[in-house]
């Protein structure tokens, strides 16, 4: 299929998703985890210590089932094979990787070295500044490998450009992950803990790639693509439950600082949305500068702007704890994902005839 005709999922194609209960109410659900955990936090703050000491090279064993729990099922919906399509949407792929790899990890650091490092600084603390920042990056290094399926069906993006995109954006992140958090913290001025980086990445990219595709491909073969969807409605509510039981978790270890200075949240919001549609309105403006058919375009636009957050949460605990700033940075990113990005798919979907009338033929 090319960029230029408008998107019919053929046989054998990705089921296109409609958001789900829990999806919808992300936020809300999040926004319930700060107060549940918060509370247990204030409540029973011997359970939360025990759970902190149970670590392995600064990897907390608990959280780690957790994050296993929420990325295996979503990476479960890459097709590898699907890199081959690649070809038919290379601009539109080409424009992606541009902002997933060029541009959003940097605008985000200089974001939030501008508004965290220095124009909110004075209202934030002192001793966790760099930690702050650091999260932000983290949030900003991986581009998203699940909700975008979400959020193209929405928009009634081209599926096989979706897939194929998202397949090679897990395949470039194995790779580069490591070096362009370690770049971006180093410019930054934080120190990197390297050989937890790399732990985190075999830990929470590498091995859970690996196991979900040796799964995808035992009930593939068991029973085709009914099979895999019949699990994958299964396990996607254990996702998003694991989700929100980790982000009870690193609230009840921020408790105190978010009671302390209710400000923070707000402030680290301010950087994430400035990115966000920073880097969509880039998108979707480069994918008509080329042409791209919108179909594709908008897509583009939401996948060059949403992130891997639950990765995100994954390396920020691993690298600097439950209870650092970066890990409450990276929390963030989870509390304002939905709202936000719901909002692009407006502004994608209510733009398509200024986008059709002048884009390039």
């Amino acid at each position: 299929m090319s960029e230029g005709i408008a998107a019919t999922a053929p046989a054998g194609a990705p089921v296109r998703p409609g958001i789900g209960f829990f999806e919808r109410y992300l936020t809300l659900w999040v926004a319930l985890c700060i107060v549940v955990g918060i509370a247990l936090g204030y409540w029973l703050p011997g359970v939360f210590a025990a759970i902190a000491t149970a670590e392995v090279a600064r990897v907390n064993l608990v959280v780690a089932v957790l994050i296993w729990l929420m990325i295996v099922p979503m990476l479960l919906k890459i097709d590898f094979g699907a890199l081959g399509s690649v070809r038919q949407h290379w601009k539109g792929v080409g424009v992606t990787l541009f902002i997933n790899w060029a541009v959003k990890p940097f605008s985000m650091a200089l974001l939030g070295t501008v508004f965290i490092g220095w124009l909110f600084a004075p209202l934030l603390p002192a001793g966790q500044i760099s930690s702050y920042i650091a999260g932000l990056i983290l949030l900003a290094a991986a581009p998203c490998t699940a909700m975008v399926f979400v959020w193209s069906n929405l928009c009634d993006g081209e599926p096989n450009y979706t897939l194929s995109q998202v397949a090679l954006n897990d395949v470039i992140m194995v790779f580069a992950f490591a070096p362009l958090v370690g770049l971006l913290l180093g410019v930054a001025s934080i120190t990197v803990p390297w050989d937890t980086l790399l732990i985190s990445v075999v830990l929470y990219i590498v091995l859970p790639v690996i196991a979900a595709q040796i799964l995808r491909s035992a009930l593939l073969s068991a029973g085709g693509q009914s099979a895999l969807d019949a699990f994958l409605k299964v396990v996607q509510p254990v996702s998003l439950l694991a989700l929100l039981a980790t982000l009870i978790l690193l609230f009840g270890f921020q408790g105190q600082q978010i009671l302390a200075q209710p400000l923070v949240i707000a402030l680290l919001a301010v950087p994430i949305l400035i990115q966000v549609y920073f880097n969509a309105g880039l998108a979707y403006w480069l994918s008509k500068r080329f042409g791209v058919a919108w179909c594709v375009a908008a897509p583009a636009a939401l996948i060059g702007a949403s992130n891997f957050f639950e990765l995100a949460v994954a390396a920020a605990i691993s690298l600097f704890g439950l209870n650092s700033g970066a890990a409450l940075a990276t929390v963030v990113g989870v509390l304002v994902e939905v709202p936000v990005m719901l909002s692009v798919v407006a502004i994608v979907k209510r733009t398509r005839p200024w986008y059709e009338g002048s884009a390039s033929r």
